[in-house]
């Protein structure tokens, strides 16, 4: 299933917490620079600290470089260092797409033409790497939809290299548009123009935490210290679960009891092949008291007429009964667990907040097993074990 990563940006967002919170999740330094190792801007150093704020474990961030390799770019430039280094095409088109939004802002601000417009402060080394690390690192965590909690908004005045400038930033006032913002009542600038550009880019709506199971959680931290909460963003990332569902399917059944029990195994294999959601073989007593096998499968009303053309096929009966009926499936998910036997995908489904059950993969739980040459019970207890723990987290 796919990924979704939610930004809770409580304390508002910038380039370079986003970068934490991201390699927070569990991506080691080491793997960011390799993975951004074919940029061409010179030379420049990522620095991570473990640090805590308000008692909660972040990582702080810092992406440093010699003075000259600092410089502002024009956006073809950087789109030419993008595209040149390498990287993963989604990756590449993501990063273009942050930068060309950031640009749009910019010139609209400032009255200039979008490719001339030389980058300062959002051209630099350490927003290229911001930036582009990001979008890496969103891929390299399976990342496929972003989604953001309102932006909070600072107020005062700051200094940038074109004068005094009210806070929020004019930059950020243009990229936010159509999006969730409110004043947090703080002196200082909350979101930057990278953090704004990054978040209004990738992020596909803005609102509370979508319905999905926690994979992992990080925390990003800023550098100023706030009296009221922690100066930090946090990302929360989780597998996106299936909603509870009513929906109608296609009984088809039939008897049989003049066929050799060893087809039945290919008729199952066509059946579920053929999209069959499920397939039952029962024992039953017929007519004239003959021992026979019940085959109901289960399909889609769409398939009905299909399936019967199987059972028809592959088996003796002569026809077949059809008919419709409701069904009702709780929500699901999966949710990935590492063991000491390694990852066991566990199987999540819930009903409302009252009723939820977990239950590890066979097939994950069986190769495991074998691999290790241990039962397979003992896996499946360490899954459950590994997911009662994550879930307390």
């Amino acid at each position: 299933m796919s990924r979704t990563a939610y930004f809770d940006c409580f304390a508002g967002a910038a380039g370079d917490m986003v970068l934490g919170a991201l390699m927070h999740c569990g991506v080691p330094p080491e793997r960011l620079r390799e993975m951004l190792a074919g940029l061409d801007i010179g030379e420049w150093r990522l620095d991570a600290e473990s640090v805590t704020r308000s008692g909660i474990g972040s990582l702080r961030v810092r992406v440093s470089a010699p003075p000259e390799a600092g410089q502002g770019r024009h956006l073809p430039e950087i789109e030419k260092i993008i595209g040149g280094a390498g990287l993963d095409a989604e990756v590449a088109e993501s990063a273009v797409r942050v930068f060309r939004r950031l640009a749009e802002a910019e010139a609209r601000v400032h009255r200039a033409d979008i490719n001339r417009l030389h980058f300062h402060e959002v051209g630099a080394l350490d927003a290229i790497v911001d930036i582009v690390g990001t979008c890496a690192l969103l891929h390299e965590l399976g990342v496929g939809k972003v989604v953001a909690s309102p932006l909070p908004m600072g107020h005062g005045f700051v200094e940038c290299m074109h004068g005094v400038i009210p806070l929020p930033p004019p930059a950020v006032v243009e990229l936010t548009r159509g999006v969730p913002v409110y004043g947090a009542g703080i002196e200082g600038e909350l979101v930057t123009p990278t953090g704004a550009a990054l978040l209004t880019t990738l992020a596909e709506s803005f609102g509370v935490l979508p319905r999905m199971a926690p994979v992992s959680v990080g925390y990003g931290a800023g550098t100023r210290e706030f009296p009221d909460r922690p100066n930090l963003l946090r990302v929360i990332v989780g597998e996106e679960a299936q909603p509870q569902s009513d929906d109608d399917v296609a009984i088809v059944e039939t008897n049989i009891d003049d066929m050799s029990p060893q087809f039945y195994d290919v008729v199952m294999d066509r059946l579920f092949s053929a999209g069959a959601l499920d397939v039952l073989a029962q024992p039953v007593q017929m007519k004239k008291n003959r021992p026979g096998t019940l085959v109901t499968v289960v399909c889609r009303p769409d398939d009905a007429d299909r399936l019967a053309a199987i059972l028809f096929a592959e088996t003796t009966t002569l026809g077949v009964r059809m008919w419709r009926a409701g069904r009702r499936c709780m929500g699901r998910c999966v949710v990935p667990v590492t063991t000491e036997y390694g990852t066991v995908r566990v199987k999540v489904a819930e009903w409302g907040d009252s009723v939820r059950k977990a239950m590890p993969e066979y097939e994950d739980v069986r190769r495991l097993s074998e691999a290790a040459d241990v039962p397979a019970r003992v896996v499946w207890e360490s899954a459950m074990a590994g997911y009662r723990t994550q879930g307390e987290q």
